[in-house]
């Protein structure tokens, strides 16, 4: 029997999938290093920045937000925005994540200095989330019991 070597550990790393004619698609799980660094743009093409860093939600495992840095210019300046994870594609051929908005929505969205995150955990004194979930309609998908 004949056994084939898959090279999981370098995929996995790098998010390309080395076998196929698609390999990638359709993509079901990325470790969170291949997702940080990546390039975020909206469907006209336009750069929104790079995913910095994602929030996870410890009690259920999954990702609330992903951390979007942008307006910086090799690391100087610039703004990080919460963005709720379930607004962005992955665009598997390009290996890029798409939002459906513009500049100037994410621009006008809730953000802050990479120096002083908001506070994360404390639900009674913190309403970043609640203004970031308020400005994109959306429901959080991983309630706080």
């Amino acid at each position: 029997m004949a056994t084939t070597q898959h090279t999981y550990e370098v995929d996995n790393k790098t998010g390309i999938n080395h076998e196929g004619q698609q390999p990638n698609i359709p993509v079901r799980r990325l470790t969170a290093t291949s997702i940080i660094g990546d390039r975020v743009e909206n469907y006209s093409g336009e750069d929104l920045g790079t995913i910095n860093n994602l929030m996870v939600n410890v009690q259920t495992g999954g990702i609330e937000y992903a951390v979007i840095e942008f307006g910086s210019f090799i690391g100087i300046g610039g703004k990080l925005f919460a963005i709720p994870f379930q607004e962005l594609q992955v665009d598997p051929k390009r290996q890029i994540f798409l939002l459906n908005r513009d500049k100037d929505y994410l621009k006008q969205s809730p953000g802050f200095d990479k120096d002083h995150w908001p506070d994360t955990n404390d639900h009674q004194r913190s309403d970043y989330f609640n203004d970031v979930n308020t400005y994109y309609n959306k429901t959080p998908v991983f309630p706080v019991h």
